[in-house]
């Protein structure tokens, strides 16, 4: 029920921020979405695909949906960030910020974390599975990102550490 609630919120955020009549807001799970093929020029989504069981199914309809020379752009959590589940750091006896695990980093599939108190599933994939997962689509690279804090940032508490590991990955692609 929470999920549903925030959805409509965001929806209507989203509407009141954004009232263009060419803009068509759906509230829906992505693997249930379709659309005639070449609908659009671009495609975004922001940290969504870490979150379906079936990152290929949903390469290939994208694909489809995409005109001729249209963009795909995309955030993920890091596979690095997902690869052991609890996405936490190590810590020491005293609470100290040991390392950050990566473990079952080449077993790919379901991962138990927990987000804001509640216990999610989330779909570790290693950097090779989305890449290649997008060439054999037909997709060209224009750019890979792992953003980091900028330096002016880097003095906030907890910034340094965010410097220790990659916590996402930007990529945006071309259908050729």
């Amino acid at each position: 029920m929470i999920g549903i609630d925030l959805s409509e919120k965001m929806l209507q955020t989203a509407q009141e921020k954004n009232a263009d009549e060419k803009i068509s807001y759906r509230c829906m799970a992505m693997e249930e979405a379709h659309f005639p093929a070449a609908t659009f020029d671009v495609v975004i989504s922001s940290l969504a695909f870490h979150y379906i069981q079936d990152f290929e199914s949903i390469v290939r309809r994208i694909g489809t949906w995409l005109k001729p020379q249209g963009v795909f752009v995309f955030s993920v959590e890091y596979p690095v960030f997902t690869s052991q589940g609890t996405q936490d750091w190590w810590y020491d006896e005293k609470g100290e910020i040991l390392h950050f695990p990566v473990d079952n980093y080449y077993y790919e599939g379901p991962r138990q974390a927990n987000i804001l108190g509640e216990q999610v599933t989330k779909y570790h994939r290693t950097l090779t599975t989305y890449l290649n997962t997008l060439l054999q689509h037909g997709f060209e690279f224009q750019h890979i990102i792992e953003p980091q804090p900028p330096k002016e940032m880097r003095t906030i508490a907890g910034m340094q550490d965010e410097m220790r590991r990659p916590m996402m990955l930007l990529v945006s692609v071309r259908k050729k």
